[in-house]
């Protein structure tokens, strides 16, 4: 999770400023950009700490237990610092949740709601009517500008007892692919680099829309993933692909990826490996997860696959538990996440027998990451030696260097947050290097999760969207 209070500009005197904290994944992370986006358009400044904050807007999350404590404290810290607070996101659909805890909150709205929260932001605090704030500014952005997420779709069709998303967030509703198309061009037009495609289920975008067509730059491109991940690795920059369920669609995505047109990387979200745990969570795929790894490593053998898994869910025996080990152990994911299972309010898992006891949850969930841990070690292992493309996210100097001598990035198998990080020395290339560039490295030693090397040379940039220039970001 993230929790971000971010001030783009100072304002001037007497300028209304709103206080935003953005909480949970990255879909979330892309509603908070478009609130604050609009804030922005409308003349309101964002305000760099309490203090300064005239009203605060909290955007939660209220997937699991955790996430709802988590939101619903930064809501109490909010209202003890402001007095004035408006809740967003996916816990605004469980109101009675947030006013149980907090009943002074001004106003709750649900998920995806720009336009309601903006309605209580001008209640709370109108705005003088100014001319000049009918100058728009550049859309906020709460990533880098080298790279961006971009969300094809919202809600989900599935009915996994573990989530709650649905009744959250609503079934899918997918954007039409000449909207995505059109955004993720400004996009690349102001600077980015790198794009994470997201939804709650991307292999499934478009199904809603029964693949309709729209227009993109003259032409008409239909909502289907296959269509989309097309387009999009012809834009020229790197492109990346999360929450991707393993529909038999998806070999056409991972043959773009064997084609370099789009980034060899797939975030699937498996959850478990024993048949009968996976009825029970109500995932798709039981028992033939292994044949689909296989199949796009086939077609693709450099593919990074990361995965997530729930570990102690209810009724697993150390029978299934052991299965799940042994499917790691079998499909040598690239990367791998788990969680501890936890009941989540109004999930239908709830009400399944023969509860797992805490303790063993934690210590089923440390021999998972042994296991995850020493297979990413030995895959990560397979790198060194080999030359590879860095995209550089950040300097990591040192008091002797000489400015931009070290630095952190990530291979074309990493996503930002949430995998590894490639850590660089480029003495012979001091200073001529920007966050965002992309670097060959020669990759000299590597850990259980990172990587380390020389940079070599630079790869310069060739989009196919032209670049706004000096207009970019008001600049």
């Amino acid at each position: 999770m993230t929790q971000q209070t971010i001030a783009p500009g100072s304002a001037a005197s007497g300028t209304k400023k709103v206080g935003f904290i953005s909480l949970g994944c990255p879909k979330a992370l892309v509603d908070s950009e478009r609130i604050l986006t609009q804030l922005r358009a409308e003349g309101y400044q964002v305000a760099a700490s309490y203090a300064d904050a005239d009203t605060v807007i909290v955007n939660t999350c209220g997937f699991i237990t955790p996430a709802v404590e988590e939101s619903l404290a930064a809501i109490g810290e909010a209202l003890d610092a402001t007095g004035r607070v408006i809740v967003t996101g996916c816990l605004g659909e469980r109101p009675e949740k947030i006013l149980e805890r907090h009943p002074k909150v001004a106003a709750i709205t649900g998920s995806e709601a720009v336009d309601a929260v903006m309605s209580e932001v001008r209640k709370l605090i109108p705005l003088d009517q100014n001319p000049f704030t009918s100058l728009i500014p550049a859309d906020v952005k709460l990533t880098p500008r080298h790279y961006a997420y971009l969300k094809v779709a919202e809600g989900c069709n599935h009915k996994c007892s573990f989530c709650i998303i649905p009744k959250l967030r609503g079934l899918q509703v997918s954007r039409d692919a000449g909207a995505v198309l059109y955004e993720a061009y400004r996009l690349i037009a102001g600077g980015t680099r790198e794009l994470m495609i997201i939804s709650q289920d991307t292999s499934a975008y478009g199904v809603d829309l029964r693949h309709r067509e729209s227009e993109f730059q003259g032409r008409q491109v239909a909502a289907h993933l296959t269509d989309l991940a097309r387009e999009l690795g012809e834009l020229g920059v790197w492109v990346r692909m999360h929450y991707v369920y393993p529909y038999p669609h998806v070999d056409r995505v991972v043959e773009l990826m064997a084609a370099g047109k789009i980034l060899p990387y797939l975030d699937v979200p498996l959850q478990h490996a024993a048949p009968r745990i996976l009825k029970l969570m109500r995932r798709p795929g039981a028992g033939k997860q292994l044949d689909t790894i296989r199949r796009w490593r086939e077609i693709c053998p450099d593919l990074t696959i990361r995965s997530t898994f729930i570990v102690g869910f209810p009724g697993e025996t150390e029978a299934e538990f052991q299965e799940l080990l042994d499917f790691l152990e079998a499909a040598q994911l690239d990367r791998v996440g788990a969680f501890a299972y936890s009941d989540v309010e109004e999930a239908d898992a709830n009400a399944l027998p023969d509860a797992v006891p805490e303790d063993l949850k934690q210590q089923r969930l440390s021999r998972f990451m042994e296991v995850a841990q020493r297979i990413s070690a030995a895959r990560l292992a397979q790198k060194v030696g080999r030359t590879l493309e860095i995209i550089i996210d950040e300097y990591n100097d040192e008091e002797d260097d000489a400015p931009g001598t070290r630095l952190i990035g990530r291979t074309k198998g990493d996503a930002p947050g949430i995998d590894g990080q490639v850590y660089l020395y480029a003495a012979e290339f001091a200073g001529q290097i920007k966050i965002g560039d992309v670097v060959q490295a020669v990759i000299e030693e590597s850990d259980e999760y990172d990587l380390f090397g020389e940079v070599v040379g630079l790869l310069p940039w060739q989009t196919a969207v032209p670049q706004l220039g000096h207009f970019r970001h008001g600049g």
